[in-house]
C-alpha cells in the first residue's frame, strides 16, 4: 500500500470531530486509506444488500451494534436516512473519530449529512494518487505521466493495459450515475 499524505489530516480530524466523512471519486483509496487508518473500528459496506436492507427496517438496531464502539460506514450515501440517527448517537457521545464514513457520490453524500450532522462532522475530500505518494513508482517522462493519471489501481495492481482501466473506470462511472439519476444533476 503507497502511504497517503492525507493520512495526517484524516487523524487530526477524528481528534476534532466526533464523525469524518471521507469523499471523492470512486476507486481513488478512501476504504482502503480509512480501514488501514481505523483498523480497530468495525468495518460496514453498505453496498452489500442484506445489510443495507437491515439498516433501513431497523435503524435503531442496526445502530445499536456500533453506537459504543464507533464504526466505519462505507458508501454511506447509499442510505441517507442513516444521518439523522446518527445525529442522536453524535449528540450523546463525547468520542471523537466516533464514526468514519465514505462515498464515492460527492454530491448526494453532502447534501444529507449538512442537513443533519453539521457541526458534528469534519470532510477529507480524498483524491487519486499526487506526484509525491507515488514517490519511486513516477513514470519517466511527462506523456507516460499523463496516460496512466493517477488512480491507486494502476499503482497498486501494475495494470500495463491503462487504456483498457480508464475506458471501463469511466464506463462503469457514467452508467452507475445515469441509473441513480445522478447524470441528470452534472449534464442537462
Amino acid at each position: 500500500m503507497i502511504n497517503r499524505i492525507a493520512k495526517k489530516t484524516l487523524i487530526r480530524l477524528s481528534k476534532q470531530f466526533k464523525a469524518v466523512a471521507v469523499i471523492g471519486p470512486r476507486q481513488s483509496g478512501k476504504t482502503t486509506l480509512v480501514k488501514a487508518t481505523f483498523a480497530n473500528k468495525d468495518y460496514v459496506n453498505l453496498e452489500n444488500p442484506d445489510t443495507r436492507q437491515f439498516l433501513q427496517e431497523d435503524p435503531r438496531g442496526f445502530l445499536a451494534q456500533y453506537s459504543k464502539k464507533g464504526a466505519i460506514f462505507d458508501e454511506a450515501q447509499r442510505v441517507p436516512e442513516l444521518f439523522s440517527y446518527l445525529q442522536e448517537i453524535l449528540d450523546d457521545t463525547n468520542k471523537y473519530g466516533h464514526f468514519i464514513l465514505t462515498g464515492s457520490n460527492n454530491f448526494l453524500l453532502q447534501q444529507n449529512i449538512s442537513q443533519s450532522l453539521a457541526g458534528r462532522i469534519g470532510y477529507l475530500t480524498l483524491l487519486p494518487f499526487s506526484i509525491a505518494e507515488i514517490g519511486k513508482k513516477i513514470p519517466k517522462n511527462s506523456e507516460e505521466l499523463i496516460y496512466k493519471g493517477f488512480y491507486p489501481s494502476i499503482y497498486n495492481n501494475k495494470r500495463p493495459e491503462t487504456n483498457l482501466w480508464f475506458s471501463n473506470y469511466i464506463r462503469t462511472y457514467v452508467e452507475r450515475d445515469k441509473n441513480n439519476n445522478l447524470i441528470k444533476l452534472i449534464v442537462p
